[in-house]
């Protein structure tokens, strides 16, 4: 199977986990794609000013991969900058918050995946 660029499902979330603004997803996996082992695989895509609100894992894990932009990561209560390159990940129990730092759009890979955790 191939998917080109602009076949992908988009999906607008707003005030997710009680961020601002409107989060975009570009979902590369559909749910069958996943066969019971995650629930995300796409681009999240955050506008300047715009994030997502701290939040708690539970029977997941979610890795981040920035691809453009800064984002201000608040990993389990240390806030720190993730630029082009970096790598993020929240493990099952742990918290964790994104928000686009400065005038760029901030674009990076989401994984969710599940955990042997319930």
């Amino acid at each position: 199977m191939v998917k080109r660029q602009g076949e992908y499902r988009k999906v607008y979330e707003p005030n997710l986990k009680g961020g601002d603004g409107i989060i975009e997803i570009e979902n590369l996996f559909e749910p069958e794609d996943f066969h019971g082992i995650g629930r995300l695989y796409g681009i999240s895509i955050i506008h300047p000013g715009d994030s997502i609100g701290w939040h708690q894992h539970i029977g997941e894990q979610e890795a981040y991969f920035i691809l453009e932009g800064e984002a201000l990561y608040n990993d389990n209560g240390e806030e720190t900058i993730l630029r082009p390159g970096d790598y993020a990940i929240c493990r099952d129990g742990e918290f964790h918050a994104i928000k686009c730092h400065g005038e760029k759009t901030l674009k990076y890979i989401a994984f969710i995946m599940f955990t042997n955790k319930k």
